[in-house]
C-alpha cells in the first residue's frame, strides 16, 4: 500500500508547473534570427541547430529511460542480468554510433531519417521509413505509465490521469518545439538522478549496504549472466542493435552545433547512463531483497520507497520517477508531431514551402496526443504491444539507415524497398508461428525481431552482391 501525505503532493505538484513553466518559458524566442523561412523551420524542429555540448548530453542521457517502472521489475525478477542485457550492449552500440555515424548524420543536414532515406533511395523508401518510425516513436506507453503513476497518488480516474499527463508532456511543445523539449529534458535530468541517488543512499544507509543484498538475494540474482542461456544473451545484444536507427539519436545529431558536439555529446553520455544504470539496477536489488514478494513487480520502485524513504524525499523520489518518464514522453511525443508534419502532411502536399513546417508539426502534434491517449485509454497493455510493434518495424529500418551513410554499402532502390517490406513482414510471421516451436528452446529464443533482421541481411548481400557484378561486368 502506498500513501502520500500533504508535503509529498506539494513537492509533485512543484515539479509538474516547473516542467510546463520551463517549457514555455525558453520557448518563448528563437534560437537563431528570423530571416529565411528555412530559419525558421530550423529553429523550431532542430532548435537552430545550435544545440551545444552540455545541453546535448542532458537531452541524451534524459530521454534514454522512459520504460523506467519497467526497469525496476526486470531487475526485481532477474537481478544484474537486466544490465547486462538492457544496459551494456546499448553502450557498445551508441559508441559505434558515435565513432561511425554522428559526424555524417551532422553534416548531412536534414530533418529527419525518411528525409536521409528519401534522397538516398527515393520517395517510397523514404515514405515506409516514416511509417515504421511513426510507429516506433509512439508516446502512448509513456503517456500510460505518466498516468499510472497520477492515478496511484491522487487516485484519480485513468482519463483523467491521462489528459494531465498529455498535457505535462506536450503543451509547451506548441509553442516552443524542439528548444522547449531541450530545456524541459535538461530540468528533468538532475531530477532523475537526485531522485535515485537519495533513494540509493537511503536504502544502502538503512539496509546494510552491499551486505545485506548478498545475504538476502538469490544466487542468481548477482550472477552477471543470471541463468539465461547464451542465446538469449545474443538475442538481447542484437536488439541494441536498433540504436543505430533510433530517430531520437539521429534528431540530436541534426540539432547539435556540429560535429564534434554530436560525437562527443553520444561518448559522454555513455558514462551518464552507466551511472544511473548502477543506480536504477541496485535500487531494484534492494527492493527484491527488503521485499521478496511482491505481487506485482512494476511497483518494485514505489514499495521500496514506500519503506525507506520519510515525507518530503518520497515526494521527490516521485517526482524523479515522473522526470525520467516525461523526458523520453515529451521527446517522443515531438518526434512523432514531427513525423506526421514534415515526413507525412510536409512531403504529400503540393506546396513545399518550409515556413509551413511549423502549424504542420502543431497539427501532427495535436494527432499524436490523440492517438496516444485512445491508445493508452483502450490497450492498458500498450507497453507490450509497443515492444512487440518495434521488434516488427527496426528490422526493416536498420541496415536502411547504415548504408544511406556508406555508399559501399548501398543496393539498388527497389532491391531496398523490398528488403524493408520482406523484414517486416518476416518479422510478423515468425510471432505468430513461433508459438509451434515451445518445445524446441533454440527455436522458440530467436526473437520476431531477429528473424526479420536475418531476412534483412540475406536480401542486403544479394544486393551488394548483385551490384559487384554488374560493376564487374
Amino acid at each position: 500500500m502506498v500513501s502520500f501525505n500533504s508535503l509529498d503532493i506539494i513537492i509533485i505538484i512543484s515539479f509538474f508547473l516547473l516542467v510546463l513553466a520551463t517549457g514555455y518559458f525558453f520557448g518563448r524566442k528563437p534560437a537563431c534570427p528570423a530571416g529565411r523561412s528555412t530559419n525558421l523551420a530550423e529553429d523550431y524542429l532542430l532548435s537552430g541547430r545550435k544545440v551545444g555540448l552540455f545541453l546535448f548530453v542532458l537531452t541524451n542521457v534524459s530521454t534514454w529511460y522512459g520504460g523506467i517502472l519497467g526497469v525496476g521489475e526486470f531487475t526485481y525478477k532477474y537481478g544484474i542480468v537486466s544490465w547486462f542485457t538492457q544496459g551494456f550492449p546499448y553502450y557498445i552500440f551508441a559508441l559505434l554510433f558515435a565513432i561511425f555515424f554522428a559526424r555524417k548524420i551532422r553534416e548531412a543536414s536534414l530533418f529527419t531519417i525518411p528525409d536521409k532515406l528519401t534522397e538516398v533511395y527515393g520517395k517510397k523508401a523514404g515514405i515506409i521509413s516514416a511509417i515504421l518510425v511513426f510507429i516506433l516513436v509512439s508516446p502512448a506507453p509513456y503517456l500510460l505509465m505518466t498516468a499510472n503513476l497520477i492515478s496511484l497518488i491522487f487516485n484519480s480516474d485513468i482519463l483523467i490521469s491521462l489528459i494531465i499527463s498529455l498535457i505535462i508532456s506536450f503543451a509547451y511543445l506548441f509553442k516552443g518545439g524542439y528548444r522547449s523539449d531541450l530545456y524541459t529534458d535538461a530540468i528533468q535530468f538532475f531530477i532523475m538522478f537526485g531522485g535515485f541517488i537519495l533513494i540509493f543512499i537511503f536504502s544502502f544507509n538503512s539496509l546494510d549496504g552491499f551486505d545485506f543484498l548478498s545475504a538476502n538475494l538469490p544466487e542468481e540474482h548477482l550472477k552477471l549472466t543470471g541463468n539465461a542461456s547464451p542465446a538469449f544473451i545474443i538475442v538481447w545484444f542484437l536488439i541494441a542493435l536498433w540504436t543505430f536507427a533510433d530517430p531520437g539519436f539521429h534528431q540530436r545529431c541534426y540539432a547539435a552545433k556540429d560535429g564534434n558536439t554530436a560525437v562527443k555529446g553520444i561518448i559522454i553520455s555513455i558514462f551518464f547512463w552507466a551511472l544511473f544504470d548502477f543506480l536504477t539496477t541496485t535500487t531494484g536489488l534492494f527492493a527484491r531483497a527488503l521485499l521478496p514478494n511482491i505481487s506485482q513487480p512494476v511497483q518494485a520502485y514505489p514499495l521500496l520507497a514506500e519503506n525507506v524513504l520519510s515525507s518530503g524525499f518520497k515526494g521527490i523520489f516521485y517526482a524523479a520517477m515522473f522526470a525520467t518518464i516525461i523526458s523520453t514522453s515529451n521527446s517522443f511525443f515531438f518526434l512523432s508531431g514531427t513525423t506526421i508534419g514534415r515526413d507525412f502532411i510536409f512531403k504529400l502536399s503540393s506546396s513545399k514551402n518550409d515556413s509551413k513546417l511549423r502549424s504542420y508539426t502543431v497539427l501532427g502534434l495535436l494527432i499524436s496526443g490523440i492517438i496516444a491517449v485512445i491508445l493508452a485509454y483502450f490497450i492498458p497493455s500498450v507497453i507490450e504491444l509497443w515492444y512487440t510493434i518495434g521488434s516488427f518495424c527496426i528490422p526493416g529500418m536498420i541496415l536502411p539507415v547504415i548504408s544511406s551513410y556508406y555508399k559501399k554499402l548501398k543496393i539498388d532502390d527497389n532491391l531496398l524497398f523490398v528488403e524493408m517490406i520482406i523484414a517486416v513482414a518476416v518479422s510478423v510471421i515468425w510471432y505468430f508461428l513461433r508459438d509451434g516451436f515451445k518445445n524446441v528452446d533454440i527455436i522458440y529464443e530467436i526473437e520476431p525481431m531477429i528473424a526479420g533482421l536475418t531476412s534483412a541481411v540475406l536480401i542486403h548481400l544479394y544486393g551488394l552482391l548483385k551490384r559487384q557484378h554488374l560493376s564487374s561486368s
